[in-house]
């Protein structure tokens, strides 16, 4: 894996930025349904090794949670200090993970970071099952899972166009969120009755076993039946050509800071699920378990209906403010739910307001990037979508030991909010935002009757 990235900031840009998508024709593609991207073989591969490997990550996730909090006796700083570490590394690698992506053949690069993931979920279970893991173990490890993130997750986002096309690309990315959401109902379900019955150290080594699917997906497609862009030759200056190429796009601009906002304050139930299950309700490991479960259902069906309206049509910005203001609004709701069972009924609603907002976000800037840029694009995406982690989740433990466990979700609902609101107000007052005609003709993102 090529290595030094750093460089490329400090030098002088290409004119690979002059280069802009291939336009679509002024009349949208006839769709065929809401699993239509699974008729491209290589993504029919894909998408089943992610609905292995999703499982396993959700029960990892789940029981790294209460790992740290079963070490640190229940402390929520402690939780948000180990969430931070998995999303630090966003901060530093992203940016240069999307140069990567876009020079890089992408399939090979993502079977590389699949098998350092499984690698660390092995040795975080191999840890934990010989009864000799400490909080500095999973601290570290919760860092080095963090960087192959940061460079899996632009690669893995802008694949998803060189497997399907751009005509299917919103689809494509609503079905990968119904099959993490689908994992999402599963993985914490088994994991919560896990835990209780044998520990936490089997579900990390049952998700270093289901990368195993992932990698053979990748190593099982035929290459040659990608939709790849001319290939970006390695050159100086190209980081700073895509900020320059995302800072000329206003329309970006504007889902980049939305997606900012309310990832950074609004979706922080990593974090915050654990301190009101244990904290607010008193539960064990299967009451966390069962809360994440119930979000998940709400997401699942919200990533169904996406893939729904993908199949029909290109995304719309109305659908982004309006998800993005209904999950604040009902994010403050749910903090206020006086009981466990109502507080677990008001997260599906919430869960599918989240779905809708993040799916809706990711397709609006897929189909709006040329594919010279989509993993420099991405690249920044992900860092705008989970790069405020590290201040996220310490603040998230911080308040609920300071406010109550229930403040992370009124604070970060309220702000979401707000934050949904103000882009609403700035878009009407600039008559909306559109993407030139006479670059994209045929294809309008955000427009006045979006």
């Amino acid at each position: 894996m090529p290595r030094n990235l750093g460089s490329e900031a400090e030098s002088t840009p290409t004119t690979t930025a002059t280069r802009e998508a291939v336009p679509l024709p002024a009349t949208a593609p006839r769709r065929s349904g809401t699993f239509s991207s699974l008729k491209v073989r290589n993504y029919r591969l894909f998408f089943s090794g992610q609905v292995i490997s999703n499982i396993g990550t959700w029960m990892q996730r789940i029981a790294q949670d209460w790992l740290v909090f079963t070490l640190s006796g229940n402390d929520p700083v402690a939780l948000g200090i180990a969430v931070g570490l998995q999303f630090t590394p966003i901060l530093f690698l992203s940016l240069w993970a999307g140069v990567l992506a876009d020079r890089a053949d992408k399939r090979k690069l993502l079977i590389g970071l699949q098998a350092v993931a499984g690698t660390q979920a092995l040795v975080l279970g191999i840890l934990d099952i010989t009864g000799v893991v400490e909080m500095w173990h999973v601290f570290v490890l919760c860092f080095v899972l963090g960087c192959v993130a940061a460079m899996e997750v632009p690669t893995r986002q802008s694949f998803v166009a060189e497997m399907v096309g751009r005509e299917h690309v919103a689809n494509a990315v609503a079905l990968n969120s119904t099959i993490f959401n689908m994992a999402r109902i599963v993985g914490p379900a088994i994991a919560g009755f896990v835990i209780v019955w044998v520990g936490t150290g089997w579900l990390f080594l049952a998700n270093a076993v289901s990368t195993l699917a992932v990698l053979a997906g990748l190593l099982l497609m035929n290459p040659d039946k990608l939709f790849r862009g001319p290939r970006v030759e390695r050159a100086k200056g190209q980081l700073r050509e895509g900020l320059r190429y995302v800072r000329r796009r206003p329309d970006l601009m504007t889902v980049m800071v939305l997606v900012f906002f309310v990832s950074t304050f609004g979706i922080t139930f990593f974090t915050s699920l654990a301190i009101v299950a244990a904290n607010v309700f008193g539960t064990e490991a299967d009451g966390y378990g069962l809360l994440s479960t119930l979000l998940a259902v709400g997401t699942f069906t919200g990533a169904l209906m996406s893939a729904r309206r993908g199949s029909r049509g290109r995304p719309r910005v109305r659908v982004l403010l309006l998800s993005a203001l209904a999950l604040g609004l009902l994010e403050v709701v749910t903090g206020y739910m006086p009981t466990y069972f109502a507080f677990g009924i008001a997260l599906i609603p919430l869960g599918y307001a989240t779905i809708t907002f993040l799916n809706t976000a990711n397709a609006l800037v897929q189909t709006a990037v040329s594919p010279q840029m989509r993993g420099r694009v991405m690249g920044l995406y992900v860092l705008v979508l989970v790069g405020g982690n590290p201040i996220g989740a310490p603040m998230t433990g911080w308040m609920a030991e300071a406010f109550g466990g229930r403040s992370p979700f009124i604070i970060g609902g309220a702000i979401s909010a707000f934050a949904a609101l103000v882009c609403a107000v700035i878009l009407v007052r600039r008559g909306g935002v559109s993407l030139p005609r006479r670059r994209f003709p045929g294809l309008r993102v955000l427009d006045r009757r979006a």
